[in-house]
This record gives structure tokens, sequence and C-alpha cells, in this order.
């Protein structure tokens, strides 16, 4: 389908109070008008929504696979197969989450580059996520040890370049020995430093703020607890109103009470939604690899077999509506965590996470029982419900 494009008869996610149907004018990839329904155009490709709810597409940060491919393995197959994955939850923005092998084969991080920006098919790769490979061994998570070392510029010097400037964001301990003059380098060559993966103490937090983190990867998950004698980095964390969040909202990875707790305790722009998704996205259970590692999807829950979480195989809408039941948040809120919010927190809010003149026309048409009808990437649709 064109990029030039009519959707007509949408109702607007933010108005299911007034219930106002509007057409969405989209010009070479970008919304041009939004316009009370009714008009029509026979020189444009027109897509009648029926009066489903349309919503920003969402925008994923990290995410490491999807539609049984992963970023590790290394090819613009896998990439697209991810894209197109993706598409059908919803997501219309992703960023190729994966690790950096300071001794081994980083193919990877340049096929991502490679493909960055280009048509896969499905959703839009905006670039790369690294977990690491400056994080704490203590807490590693489902990262391998052969994919961390210590803080040095000569690495990250490498990185940037296997990345072709294609790194958007980087998960770094703070505490580590030369941890705060990375994440200085990271912020000076536009690189969003991630707190994460990681073993500080609170003033170790704030020093890593203080030097330029202004992210954090799924919070509570690999990191230390808050305790009233050891505050640690979660104290940190909350009261830094400049400091974003990653959330994953399954009711696993956070009890679904904590999740409420952190999600009222956190300014409504500093939460963003995430799926942690892995190979099995849109897969049925099962045992499946990651670098090398045998894990089971189970539920949508991913893990290794000795317990550890790694992950979701969960579709982004899923996860949004697990949002809304927990916390008990409207759509408009939930949507806003998966859309303004990672936007705003990747510097692409001028072009993308709403519905407006002027911004990409990335979308999502949902059905009332806000199971995903349509995604539209670009003023293209790249998924339509059958």
């Amino acid at each position: 389908m064109s990029d030039n494009l009519l959707i007509t008869n949408c109702e607007l996610f933010y108005s299911k109070e007034t219930a106002e149907t509007v057409s969405l004018v989209i010009e070479d990839g970008t919304i041009s008008g939004i316009e009370k329904s009714g008009r029509e155009d026979v020189n444009r490709v027109t897509l009648n929504a029926e009066n489903r709810i349309i919503a920003p597409g969402f925008i994923d940060v990290h995410i490491q696979g999807a539609g049984g491919a992963d970023v590790l393995d290394s090819t613009p197959e896998a990439l697209k197969t991810i894209a197109k994955t993706c598409a059908r939850y919803g997501t219309t923005s992703f960023l190729a989450t994966t690790v950096y092998r300071p001794e081994g084969d980083n193919r990877h991080l340049g096929v991502v580059a490679d493909c960055t920006g280009k048509d896969l098919g499905g959703a839009n790769l905006l670039g790369l996520h690294l977990e690491g490979p400056f994080i704490c061994p203590e807490k590693r998570g489902m990262i391998l040890p052969e994919s961390i070392c210590a803080p040095s510029g000569q690495v990250l010097k490498k990185i940037l370049g296997l990345s072709k400037d294609t790194l958007k964001i980087m998960t770094i301990a703070p505490e580590l020995e030369g941890s705060l003059d990375t994440i200085k380098q990271l912020a000076a060559s536009g690189v969003v430093a991630s707190f994460g993966h990681s073993n500080a103490t609170y003033d170790e937090a704030v020093k890593g703020i203080g030097a330029g983190i202004s992210h954090v990867t799924h919070l509570f998950n690999a990191m230390p607890s808050l305790h009233h004698r050891a505050p640690g980095p979660l104290l940190a964390i909350f009261k830094t109103e400049t400091v974003s969040v990653q959330v994953i909202p399954d009711g696993v990875h956070l009890h679904p009470r904590v999740l409420k707790f952190a999600y009222e305790l956190i300014d409504g722009d500093r939460f963003t939604a995430i799926t942690d998704g892995m190979r099995p996205m849109g897969l049925p259970d099962g045992v499946y690899v990651y670098n090398g590692v045998e894990y089971e999807s189970k539920k949508g829950v991913t893990r290794y077999f000795d317990g550890t979480l790694i992950g979701t195989s969960l579709g982004f809408i899923q996860l949004v509506l697990r949002l809304m039941e927990f916390t008990h948040c409207t759509l408009e809120a939930a949507v806003k965590t998966a859309t303004k919010n990672p936007a705003k927190a990747l510097g692409v809010w001028n072009r993308k996470g709403a519905i407006a003149v002027g911004k990409d026309a990335d979308l999502v048409i949902l059905d009332h029982d806000y199971s995903v009808w349509a995604t539209i990437v670009g003023g293209r649709v790249v998924f339509k419900k059958k």
C-alpha cells in the first residue's frame, strides 16, 4: 500500500468518551492532515478503519528477537523477521538489543548498522541498544561472561566504529572503575547512557547520573533492591526527574503490586514500557537458544533452566494490556508509555510517538477488544489482520 494514504473512520485513542471519528491524511510517509471523517479522495489509496481505534505506533527500545529470529543471528533476514513480527503486535519502531563480545564475533553490529533506516517490511529499525559490555558480572542476568569487560575508551571507540554511529542506548554499571568517563563519552557521542546490570550503591548511582546517565534498563531487574539502611540505586532513580525508566509490565519480572507502585511513584513522562522480547515472540512455548544457551519459553516468560529470567515472548500490545490490567490506567496512559515516552527518551519525539501533523505516519489500528487490526509504518500498511 502507498505511503500516500487516507485512513477514514478512525476513533482517536484519547477520545473514546466523545467517540468522534476522524480521517488521517498521509503524504510521503508523514501525517499531513487530521480531519472529520466524510471526505473521499479518489486519487488516494483509502483504508477504512470502520470506527476502530487508532493510536501512535509503539516504540520498543529493548527487544532481542522475535518470530524465531535473534539479533545475534547476524543476518538481514533475521532483522526482517523481527521487524515483521513486531508489527503484528503494533510496534512500528524498535532498537535491536544485543551484546558486544570483546573477544568474539561482532558481525551482528554491522548488520544492524546496515539495516537501520532500511525497509524491512515491518517495524522501522532505529538503531542499536547494547546491554554492556561495561556491566557488573554479579548482575549480568542473561548476559554471558564473555560479553563483559572493564570500561575502556578504546573498546567504546571500537564499538562506535563497528556500529557505524547507530548505537542509541548503552546499558552501563556506573560503579565500575572508568565508567564515569565512559558515561561522559557516551553523552558526548549522542548515545543514551542507561543504568543497568549494576550493583551500584546510592552514592555510585548519583555519581553516574551526574556524569550523564539519563535512562534505566528494566527497572528493578538486575540491580540492588531498596533497603531502609542501604537505599541503593533505586532511591536515586526515583527522585531524579531527568531519568526515564524502562519497565517490563508482564506481571512476572515485577510483581503486579510492585508494577503498580512504580507506575504511581514515577512521573508519567518517565515511565517507558518495553517487551524485552526474545526469539519466541509470536511462536509456541518450547525450548529456544540465546547466544548458544538453551532456555524455555512458557506462558510469555523466558527463563534459563536455572530459573534466571531473561525476557518475554509477548508482543507489545499484550504488554500494554497487562499494564492497564495491573495499574488500572487508561488506554491513553498505557499507550503513552509505549509511544511518547520512548520517543522522548530516544530523542525522536520531533517525528515519532504521537498522532499530529508533521509526525511520521507510524500508526496502529486496534479493534475494540484492543487486538491489533492494522499496523502502518511510514504511511504503508505492513500488517493487516486477515
